[in-house]
């Protein structure tokens, strides 16, 4: 999962010249690392990925890519997963921690589950529908970070149910098509909450509701729409109980 933001760059003043010249170029540099062959690495990343380079020997070139060995398999994943994307990850969760979310489940609940969801979302429903053996059966905690994307009644809807007395009833009743949130006047510091969770859904790259992140591991994975049964069970982190 690419993300934009990244860790402090190393200083600019010890470089080789190749590497400084990438860096002016618009690479942000992370770390430097050991590399076979007399190759010297360097874990770098841009607003839409990562990238390894390699200084050769003599200093004076670098290449940047993927290095593999004799049976083809990727060197540079592992330093990029070390220098650059543990730090990535490690943002982005406690960006999600500290965005403006409903809880849906039992908050001792051992996995967590972030999804970004519109009110007028009916694929939102969907994935909440199929969330519920997990939730239920409290092995998951679903974190809906209420956005207003869709229709131009959702920042309003988004607003209602992070101000309601009780959020999570609220939104357990719009959800199952109990009874279907109204939009109310609500405090300015509530409409603040959603126009923030509506810049974190832009700045993580998202593009549709749900869009869901999960653990896998150390990393952050993330589903785009409705999962698919087999997603589904990635990101509940097993089979249905």
């Amino acid at each position: 999962m690419a993300m934009a933001m990244a860790a402090p760059a190393l200083a600019d003043d010890h470089w080789p010249a190749p590497i400084q010249a990438l860096s002016a170029q618009g690479l942000q540099i992370h770390a430097e690392f050991e590399a076979p062959g007399g190759l010297t690495g360097y874990a770098a990343s841009y607003p839409a990925g990562e990238v390894a380079i390699y200084l050769t020997p003599d200093g004076g070139h670098a290449i940047v890519g993927t290095l593999v060995d004799a049976e083809g398999n990727d060197l540079s994943d592992a330093a990029l997963d070390e220098h650059v994307r543990a730090a990535q990850f490690a943002e982005v969760w406690e960006r999600l921690e500290k965005s403006h979310w409903i809880l849906d489940g039992d908050a001792d609940a051992p996995r967590v589950v972030y999804t970004f969801t519109d009110p007028n979302c009916p694929y939102c429903r969907q994935f909440w529908e199929a969330a519920r053996p997990w939730v239920e059966a409290g092995e998951v905690q679903l974190r809906h970070i209420m956005v207003g994307i869709l229709a131009s009644n959702s920042p309003a809807k988004a607003a209602s149910l992070l101000g309601a007395e009780d959020p999570a009833a609220a939104l357990h009743a719009h959800s199952d098509g109990g009874e279907e949130i109204v939009p109310t006047a609500q405090a300015r510091e509530i409409e603040e909450q959603v126009y923030a969770n509506n810049q974190l859904f832009d700045e993580l790259g998202m593009i549709a509701t749900p869009s869901t992140l999960f653990r896998d591991g150390d990393r952050v994975d993330r589903v785009q729409g409705l999962p698919s049964d087999e997603r589904m069970v990635e990101a509940m982190g097993g089979e249905a109980p």
